[in-house]
């Protein structure tokens, strides 16, 4: 089983917030796995681990793969509690999971994926690396723009995209479902290989 945790903010007021990007990716990746009509993934969702979950299968090359979709509930900064609720529960390891965040340091809408490296900042990250005691495991993060000066980072990432970002967005939403679905498929490095850049 891989276990995919989109991370954002419960609740209507964060919704298409830049920070719930990795929210609105597992939304995508459910769309493109045929699992949930676009837009129904929270109403039709099962509520456990303190999320909102999907589990189904992938049939690839290879077999087939079960997956856990995840968005959990906890708000940003406590991720770590669901993501570590799950695993334990499925006995997974850190090369199970794959996270996917939304990123400051990199221009809206683009991909970087990665095997393992620090939070960088990121508060939901932080959270599941202090869960798991390592920061062994994947995570994909979609650029959302640096805070244009004087605003903090902290409001920047709970405001919504403009227009121009929006678009852009809406654009790198399904190379982030297909980079997942690759990196299930055929590993992070492939994926990484055909993302990145």
């Amino acid at each position: 089983m891989k276990l995919l945790v989109g991370l954002g903010n419960p609740g209507r007021e964060y919704a298409q917030t830049r920070h719930n990007v990795g929210f609105e990716a597992i939304d995508v990746l459910a769309e493109r796995l045929a699992w949930t009509p676009a837009g129904d993934f929270d109403r039709l969702a099962r509520q456990r681990f303190q999320s909102l979950t999907f589990e189904g299968t992938l049939d690839t090359s290879t077999g087939s793969e079960k997956l856990l979709l995840m968005k959990p509930i906890t708000f940003m900064n406590l991720s770590g509690r669901a993501v570590k609720e799950a695993m334990s529960f499925y006995k997974l390891t850190p090369a199970d999971l794959l996270v996917i965040v939304d990123e400051l340091a990199l221009p809206v809408g683009k991909l970087r994926l990665r095997k393992d490296g620090s939070p960088g900042g990121h508060n939901g990250l932080k959270d599941i690396q202090r869960a798991l005691g390592t920061p062994e495991y994947a995570r994909l993060r979609v650029g959302i723009d640096p805070a244009p000066p004087p605003v903090a980072g902290k409001d920047y990432v709970l405001g919504k995209f403009s227009p121009e970002q929006r678009i852009k967005i809406d654009n790198a939403l399904p190379k982030a479902a297909a980079c997942c679905v690759t990196w299930v498929e055929h590993g992070v490095m492939r994926a990484m290989n055909e993302f990145n850049g």
